[in-house]
């Protein structure tokens, strides 16, 4: 039994990998079908009555009012703001592909504000991986441009908003989360990302969905496999490895996301956004490499 829950352990940041990655390639076949903001409000609707349903079942906590409050915050940053940009610039044209390479940049922005932010050191190799990162992404949008492809100020901008959105909310869930119950928790963040998208789809006057094949494959396959699996695969990565190697997983998401775009949709790019994504893999993986121990660096 523990050499197959070892072999089990092994395979699941992989499959983590994997299945995250496919969260751009769902998002795209559900933006070529739909508002984007009344898909979200969907998606997190069916969403929160799925986690909250397992939560009752486990018999996992729920959590109190002030961490109910704390989780709709974490919520509205990381599912409505976060997904709200990256659908809403995939929505405007902006390719999933590039898409997930913006986005991606997010574990390095995280490193560069958590010293003014949670006083936690930020080393020279990560400033130079964040150096690097940054040079990558204006290679990649360039890149897109000069081979005459289209990219429209509003879904940068967007994409940017959820950069933004993600950053912060990582950050404040590293400030306020430590004590949050992860089923419960998780409940009370979709219920709050599908309220607030909820509101604004009624604000935008509703919005238009077209049942096509696409999309319900898409809406199934997010909330499934994107928003219950992953999230709970996510939370048993963080259970049994440790929180530093779990961060880095999300560094390998954008090269496979790009791969994924290229074979399914036809999404190419050109030289300088290869050359700028190959410049984002090595910021993020300068920025991620473990530094030595000082008892180690002195035996060396």
């Amino acid at each position: 039994m523990s050499r197959v829950k070892s072999a089990a352990l092994a395979a699941a940041p992989l499959l983590f990998v994997v299945l995250w990655s496919t969260g751009f390639i769902g998002t795209k076949g559900a933006a070529r079908n739909a508002d984007p903001f009344a898909f979200l409000a969907l998606r997190f609707t069916i969403a929160a009555g799925l986690m909250g349903l397992l939560t009752a079942l486990l018999r996992a906590p729920w959590p109190t009012r002030g961490q109910a409050g704390r989780a709709a915050v974490t919520g509205l940053l990381l599912h409505a703001g976060y997904l709200g940009g990256v659908t809403t610039a995939i929505w405007l044209g902006l390719p999933a592909g590039i898409t997930s390479v913006l986005v991606g940049v997010q574990p390095l922005l995280t490193a560069g504000l958590s010293w003014p932010v949670l006083g936690e050191r930020v080393t020279s190799r990560q400033w130079a991986g964040l150096a690097l990162g940054f040079v990558g992404v204006l290679l990649v949008v360039e890149g897109r441009v000069g081979a005459g492809g289209s990219v429209g100020t509003g879904a940068v901008v967007a994409a940017l908003v959820a950069l933004a959105c993600t950053t912060a909310g990582t950050l404040y869930q590293r400030r306020v989360g430590a004590d949050m119950p992860l089923l419960g928790g998780t409940t009370a963040q979709y219920v709050a990302s599908a309220a607030a998208l909820g509101l604004v789809t009624l604000a935008r006057g509703g919005g238009e969905v077209h049942w096509t094949t696409e999309f319900v494959v898409s809406l199934t396959w997010l909330v499934l496999v994107l928003s219950v699996g992953a999230i709970l695969l996510l939370m048993t990565l963080l259970r049994d490895l440790p929180a530093a190697r779990v961060g880095s997983l999300f560094y390998l998401v954008p090269p496979l996301a790009v791969l994924e775009t290229w074979l399914l949709y036809g999404e190419r790019l050109s030289a300088a956004s290869l050359a700028g994504l190959a410049l984002c893999v090595a910021g993020v993986a300068l920025a991620a490499a473990p530094q030595p121990s000082p008892a180690l660096a002195r035996t060396s």
